[in-house]
């Protein structure tokens, strides 16, 4: 059943329903992958990743997963590895985020209305959540669009993202295909835009370019400026 905007806004989750615990039981096999990476890097954060940026924003960036040692060694999403260096760089360009990227957590970059998040909060071996582990997470997704009392855009990084987003919205998966550039407006009137994600292979290989990035953010950019 597809989620009323009306519904959307006022049936609000807990704080704690939107976001996993630390010792997360529901996939054994990543809390299988979490153990054996918390006995090797004991300093690594090791855990499901949080959220990034207020509940407050209107622009909510939902990726894959985070990646071993990036999101899951740091605690924030995006952070340690090289998808973060264009989505981040891209972000501070357009205004949704200020202060520098340096890879860290504490680096003191802040997100200006806008939030991110996975689609799947652990990190899975090889970078590939299975589906069972992407339902499993769904329901997170679905407290943090209930959480966001302003939202308006959704921009989901890759299929997989494209996908939970749709689920956690009630929206039947056929009815919008993922295509990169595509801004569909769903029931709700939430914006789902597309992109393909921002990997290493995907922009190393010319899938997806600075310039092709940029697009995307600039146009949400400038249909959030004139919702205003």
């Amino acid at each position: 059943m597809t989620m009323s905007k009306p519904e959307r806004r006022t049936a609000l989750a807990d704080d704690d329903d939107a976001e996993p615990g630390r010792d997360c039981p529901l996939c054994p096999r990543l809390v299988a992958y979490r153990l054996a990476n918390r006995d090797a890097e004991p300093a690594w954060f090791n855990a499901p990743v949080p959220g990034f940026g207020s509940r407050d924003a209107r622009l909510l960036v939902v990726g894959l997963a985070p990646g071993l040692r990036g999101a899951n060694r740091t605690g924030r999403p995006f952070t340690g590895d090289y998808a973060g260096i264009l989505l981040y760089e891209t972000l501070l360009r357009f205004g949704f985020a200020e202060g520098r990227y340096d890879a860290r957590a504490d680096d003191g970059l802040q997100l200006r209305d806008c939030r991110i998040v996975n689609a799947v909060r652990c990190a899975p071996p090889a970078n590939l959540p299975q589906p069972a582990e992407i339902n499993a997470c769904n329901p997170f997704l679905v407290a943090e669009l209930k959480n966001m009392m302003r939202l308006e855009a959704v921009l989901a990084l890759g299929v997989v993202a494209h996908t939970a987003v749709l689920k956690a919205c009630g929206v039947p998966l056929a009815r919008y295909r993922f295509r990169h550039g595509a801004i569909h407006a769903l029931p709700d009137g939430l914006m789902l835009a597309n992109s393909y994600h921002v990997s290493r292979y995907n922009t190393s290989t010319g899938r997806l370019t600075s310039a092709m990035f940029e697009n995307v953010v600039e146009t949400l950019a400038n249909r959030l400026a004139e919702a205003t």
